[in-house]
């Protein structure tokens, strides 16, 4: 399951950047619905919002720790829910690294693709909206008390 989930999630965020590429151009947002969703191009040399943009290698380094913390953890997965969660999270990651290692300007230093804008919000992609419900889907299942083997902590 979070092989699927994270397999998908990759090639829809590597299909959805190429098309961006190909048909938007930069400053020049294309209304989707109204106002309420732009296509707007833009590369992002930063994380979420655009923060630290001058530690774009640091921030490769922790993404591909998380895809492999992922990786990791998987051998333990007995849930589900746990196994979507992490496969959203893994190729969330694994796209916007993907961006980071091999775009320009450099490796390590590759600016992420992001197109997708609403109101009062930052411009994302695909990668950004998995890893966004896989951190939903974690605090779900602990909250839950579901533990990485699928078994329940009935303490909760």
């Amino acid at each position: 399951m979070l092989a699927a989930v994270g397999l998908v999630i990759l090639g829809l965020d590597q299909v959805t950047k190429a098309l961006a590429l190909q048909h938007l151009t930069p400053g020049e947002p294309v209304n989707v619905i109204g106002s309420l969703l732009k296509f707007n191009l833009i590369r992002n040399s930063g994380a979420a919002f655009s923060l630290g943009a001058g530690y774009t290698p640091y921030i490769s380094v922790i993404q591909i720790t998380v895809a492999a913390g992922v990786i990791y953890l998987s051998r333990r997965l007995g849930s589900v829910g746990w196994a979507i969660a992490f496969g959203l999270l893994f190729g969330g990651a694994v796209g916007n690294i993907m961006d980071r290692v091999f775009r320009e300007p450099s490796p390590f230093h590759g600016h992420v693709i992001d197109f997708l804008q609403t109101p009062h919000w930052a411009i994302f992609n695909v990668a950004d909206m998995a890893v966004t419900t896989a951190a939903c889907l974690l605090v779900l299942q602990t909250l839950r008390g579901v533990r990485l083997d699928g078994t329940k902590d009935h303490r909760k």
